[in-house]
């Protein structure tokens, strides 16, 4: 990276003091809206003024956070409703001291109205998440819930594009001339393989699917096409059909081979294991290439939908849980502005590597750390649990510190707001992620970090990259 000599002092749009380089300012984007710029061979957010910056972001930013599962209590809900009065006076409170805090950005599931809130010419941008797949999903399937149970929508039916362009007209439209808007999530950790949900490939997942099923048609064509003759499909996937409309007319099927979720999966072990079975090979393959039909689809046609309601803001797409196969990554960057992923762990720079050899600009929707000596249980949820707050704050700053390093990541955005209910929310979590908790009492050690490390990210994205 060419080392930037003359350094400036800019106030960005969202009033985050950053040392900025006359070479890295990106003046000659017109000024509008988001967008993205790579400068000497890192990439960046621009801001509709024209200034490089990082999102730095908190989701979940909510007055009703997390109702206790199998309820409608909120407990924060509560709090607020005691401490605040209105809604109002917590938007404004809220939004306040996130910007104090030197965060920028509201993350998913936040409530998009305190944007509205203005500190000193400041204010938040939003990134939304709009559920595409997950509102077919839950359309066609009398309410299951994509991510909850793990159900991919089916992409090969026509309702599924129409749904998505409902949805966009309805919720990016009106907004397409907003200047608070960063970018659109489309969805939340799709399932992309065997994962936490399932040991169900996605292929055999479609094949289970009623016969007459788009998506099930979609995946027996493509096994046909790949094999031509039913024998070696058989031989393949140790099955006895007589012939194609036998399989087109069959129910599940199943797999040859169970799979490691995609998660756990060694490369250099699966790739021994292929050599040692040819068949295992062919199957993995048949699996590979399906997933990559369904993710060219998917991200096609999102990202369609949000364009033709929305031309003006980014399409960062469906968070991947984990690195998904491959070829689901190189269908993703086809349609993707930013590539958006959720990262739980210490150190995310291999994450974020292999993300970025598709040369796309890259954003953290989620990461945490939970404390012990939160008094919460923290049963369940993702991410590391530390002993104290100090260690939270520890584990923040070397992570966004590492993230930070990284050419290709412009975002970050910690999980969540507000600490979640004892007694567990919606699917059980009950654990310290909050920056406040229950009682909206502020969590000081941890917030103060992150102010430091939110204050100097420009300055640490800056830094030449270490080799």
């Amino acid at each position: 990276m060419t080392t930037i000599s003359a350094g400036i002092a800019c106030l960005c749009m969202f009033g985050i003091l950053c040392s900025i380089g006359v070479s890295a300012l990106a003046q000659d984007a017109p000024a509008g809206f988001f967008r993205t710029k790579q400068v000497d061979g890192k990439w960046w957010l621009v801001d509709p003024a024209g200034q490089l910056f990082i999102s730095k972001g908190v989701t979940t930013v909510s007055f009703a956070q997390d109702r206790i599962k199998g309820t409608e209590v909120s407990p924060y809900e509560q709090t607020n409703t005691a401490k605040y009065g209105t809604q109002d006076a917590w938007r404004d409170a809220t939004a306040k001291r996130l910007m104090g805090w030197g965060f920028n950005t509201l993350g998913a599931w936040s409530d998009e109205r305190l944007c509205k809130v203005t500190m000193d010419g400041k204010y938040l941008a939003c990134a939304p998440t709009i559920d595409l797949g997950a509102a077919y999903v839950s359309r066609k399937s009398k309410g299951e819930q994509a991510w909850l149970h793990g159900i991919f929508p089916d992409v090969f039916d026509p309702e599924f594009q129409t749904i998505a362009r409902e949805i966009a007209t309805t919720r990016c439209a009106p907004r397409k001339d907003d200047k608070s808007i960063l970018g659109w999530f489309t969805d939340n950790e799709l399932r992309w393989g065997p994962d936490w949900r399932g040991k169900d490939e996605l292929l055999t997942m479609f094949l289970a699917l009623p016969a007459k099923a788009p998506g099930r048609i979609a995946a027996v064509e493509m096994l046909q096409r790949r094999y031509g003759e039913i024998g070696k499909f058989n031989t393949v996937w140790k099955t006895s059909f007589a012939d194609w409309p036998a399989l087109r007319a069959a129910g599940a099927v199943a797999p040859p081979v169970i799979r490691k979720e995609v998660y756990a999966q060694n490369q250099e072990v699966e790739r021994q294991a292929s050599l040692k079975d040819p068949n295992r090979e062919a199957f993995v393959a048949d699996c590979d290439e399906f997933s990559s039909l369904l993710a060219e689809a998917y991200f096609k046609i999102t990202s369609q939908a949000i364009k033709a309601a929305d031309p003006n803001h980014m399409v960062f797409g469906a968070r991947f849980a984990y690195v998904p196969p491959k070829p689901v990554v190189e269908a993703a960057v086809k349609y993707l502005d930013v590539v958006s992923f959720n990262c739980y762990g210490t150190d995310p720079r291999q994450v974020i590597r292999a993300y970025s050899v598709f040369n796309k600009p890259l954003i953290i929707g989620e990461f945490s750390f939970r404390g012990k000596d939160s008094g919460l249980p923290n049963t369940r949820g993702a991410g590391p649990i530390v002993a104290t707050q100090q260690d939270r704050a520890d584990a923040f700053a070397k992570y966004a510190t590492l993230a930070l390093s990284q050419p290709n990541l412009v975002g970050y955005h910690w999980f969540e707001h507000c600490d979640e209910p004892r007694e567990g929310r919606f699917d059980g979590e009950d654990s310290n992620y909050g920056v406040v908790n229950i009682k909206d009492d502020i969590y000081t050690t941890l917030t103060q970090t992150m102010t430091q490390i939110n204050a100097k990210a420009e300055e640490l994205h800056r830094a030449p990259t270490a080799k």
